[in-house]
């Protein structure tokens, strides 16, 4: 996993990579860290964005972000959309989310792209979590017309999970850049194969195992 590949196999006038995840709790937060200091380390100017974020915001993942890497970008362009309930973008707002407030997010995302050379956006749980009654995390990352990658498990289970973000992305035709395997610690008998099976069947890349599930709230 390098500059080089992320930054080469973006589509043409795109800044931007989303960081999304089979589930909840599967690392997005760590895994948008890493990337975000490796490529900070290669002398890159990179921003990382949370489009919206549901539970305490002291506790918030864009909060966190931006104080690991030292962010200098305020925290409302970071995360433009925070509601304090722990639950899903669509209740968390009391069911009253529509897509014209959705417009603080493409107008920060518009703001951070221009002043720097990539922004990593993570997202909220899968795919299909719903931000409005019909429109979801896979709704947003086409409108914001960026390539993504997928966070899974590396364990039992991840094949299922896996293979159908994949598959809703691309009815969604929505490039994926590659899947990133967290947690990889060689207890479980299926990490020695599902990397292999996904990557057969789904065609996408498997970019990295990553040992330390790390920050696990993602």
């Amino acid at each position: 996993m390098n500059n080089y590949f992320l930054l080469n196999n973006l589509p043409q006038n795109h800044k931007g990579i989303f960081i999304t995840g089979t589930d909840t709790g599967v690392g997005k937060t760590h895994i948008t860290f890493l990337l975000a200091k490796y490529l900070l380390g290669q002398n890159l100017d990179v921003s990382i964005m949370k489009p919206i974020s549901c539970g305490p915001k002291k506790e918030s993942d864009a909060l966190y972000l931006k104080e690991k890497l030292k962010l200098k970008d305020p925290l409302e362009l970071i995360n433009p959309i925070h509601f304090e309930k722990p639950l899903a973008p669509y209740p968390a707002s009391g069911f009253k989310m529509n897509k014209t407030k959705l417009d603080k997010i493409f107008s920060a995302y518009k703001k951070l792209s221009s002043i720097h050379d990539l922004v990593l956006v993570e997202g909220i749980g899968g795919v299909m979590v719903p931000i409005t009654k019909n429109y979801f995390v896979a709704d947003l990352i086409k409108q914001l017309n960026i390539p993504a990658i997928i966070v899974a498990r590396a364990g039992l289970g991840t094949i299922n999970h896996t293979l159908l973000t994949v598959e809703i992305l691309r009815r969604k035709k929505i490039d994926i850049l590659g899947i990133i395997l967290n947690g990889h610690n060689g207890s479980d008998l299926s990490e020695k194969t599902n990397a292999r099976i996904i990557e057969e069947i789904s065609k996408a890349p498997i970019l990295a195992k990553i040992r330390q599930m790390g920050k696990a709230k993602a």
